[in-house]
Formats: structure tokens, sequence, C-alpha cells
């Protein structure tokens, strides 16, 4: 420790490893998975004192295999988000020049499904519908059926009719197209949901629990409310809310959404 320095080079460092931390957080919470997160990082805290304070040789020789075999195994659980964010980072690059047609896209999809929603309610059709906002869910998309389509107030209509092949489930959203309907999702096992909440709800509160960057959209077939669920909230919004929040999900799927206080 003596004639330790402290330079710009070190603020660089330490800035570098937090926001690769930081990432890192991001996507295991993506993954349901973010005491994982807390492990790894109390494990680094932990490699930090020995190798570098403590300057224990035997022990930190223990703790460079462990982290060198640790990081190969991380790589190989997680290889689909590790390939979801480099995917997001190429295409924040690749969007760069396509902003303002990339906000008229996403204002009219917005349209189109508030349009849904709004005639679902009045008729009291059930629905659900996932915005996988810097996600595909592919894990759930495969218990569906995928169609990859544009989105439309008709079709989205269409797919929750009754007794029609694809109401019975969620369809997601990625992007600017329909990706997958009649999707089955997880079911929250909170003790504290509200009775006049169905299946619907509970599949909605099931996905924001388990991906916090996604946004769920449920018509009640018994009240025709509209609820949205995020980060392992729900409640019910107006058109006007949400549109607002479909507006911040839509014009840039990699940035998290965070407009209204769901707590």
């Amino acid at each position: 420790m003596v004639g330790f320095q402290f330079g710009i080079k070190d603020i660089i460092d330490i800035l570098l490893v937090a926001l690769i931390m930081y990432e890192m957080f991001r996507l295991l919470r993506r993954s349901g998975a973010v005491n994982l997160f807390w492990g790894i990082l109390a494990f680094v805290i932990a490699w930090f004192l020995v190798t570098m304070v403590f300057q224990l040789e035997l022990t930190g020789a223990l703790f460079d295999r462990i982290i060198s075999v640790g990081a190969i195994a991380l790589i190989v659980i997680f290889q689909e988000e590790i390939r979801g964010f480099f995917y997001r980072v190429g295409a924040r690059f690749t969007n760069w020049g396509h902003l303002g047609r990339r906000g008229a896209q996403a204002e009219q999809d917005v349209d189109q499904i508030v349009m849904a929603c709004e005639h679902m309610s009045k008729n009291k059709t059930g629905a659900l519908i996932v915005i996988a906002n810097g996600s595909e869910l592919k894990e759930y998309a495969d218990t569906g059926e995928y169609i990859d389509a544009a989105i439309s107030t008709g079709l989205i209509e269409n797919i929750f009719f009754k007794n029609t092949p694809l109401h019975d489930g969620a369809l997601i959203i990625v992007g600017h197209r329909l990706y997958a309907a009649a999707c089955i999702l997880p079911v929250s096992k909170q003790q504290n949901i509200p009775k006049q909440y169905g299946l619907r709800h509970r599949a909605a509160l099931g996905l924001s629990e388990k991906n916090s960057d996604s946004i769920a959209i449920v018509v009640s077939e018994e009240t025709g409310h509209i609820s949205v669920a995020k980060e392992g909230k729900i409640r019910n919004v107006t058109r006007d809310e949400l549109i607002q929040l479909l507006s911040g999900a839509m014009v840039d799927s990699s940035k998290d959404v965070r407009i209204f206080n769901f707590k």
C-alpha cells in the first residue's frame, strides 16, 4: 500500500469496470438471475481484497483459477443473453441514421396497438400483449406460433377473437413486428394479487417479474379494463397513459422505459 498513486488512468479503469458491471447487472436482470449478479460481485470484491490488498498468493492463485473457469461457465449458461446484448449494441450503431423514420414507424405502431386495445376493451375481448423491450423473449415465443407480421389493428383483434386458434395465450411484439402468438408465459406466484385479476393478469405479472424490461398489456374479458404490468407491478391505465408508455417503448426498444411509478 506504500507509494500507492491514483491518476487519470485509474479513474478511467474504475469507470470501465463500473460500466461492465452495470451491463452485466442488466443482462442478468433480464434473465431473472439478478441474485447471481450479487454473488459474482461479492466474489470479485473478495478476489480484489485477497490479491490486491492483502496479497495472499496461494488464496489469490485459487481465486484466479475459479474466475477463469467461472467466466467460461457463465458464457455457456448465458450465451443467448450475451448474443442478444451484442445484437443490441450493433443495432444502436446501425440505427443512428434512421431515427426519424423509426420515430414515425413507432408512432404508427402505437396507434395500431392502442386502437386494437380500445376496440377489444369495448367488446370485452380478453387479450394479453407483450412488448419485448430489449429482448426477443425467445424462450416464450417458442411455446407459441411465429407469425412475423406487420403491426395492425385488424390482425391483433383477429388473433384475440374468441375461439380462434391463436386467441388463448400472449402476443409478443419485437421491434416493429408481431413476433409470435399463443405464447405461454410464467404465472406470478404473488399472494396479494387482487381477486378481480384473472390468469392473463397473473401471466403478465409473472413475465414482468422475470423480465423487467418487458411491458405486458392486459385487456380484461370480464371488465374491459386495460392494465399494464411492468417490473412486477400492475395497474389500470387510461388511453393517454397507454399511448405515452408505448411511445417510450416502441421508439427505442433498447432503452429502459420508466414513465410510470408502478410501486
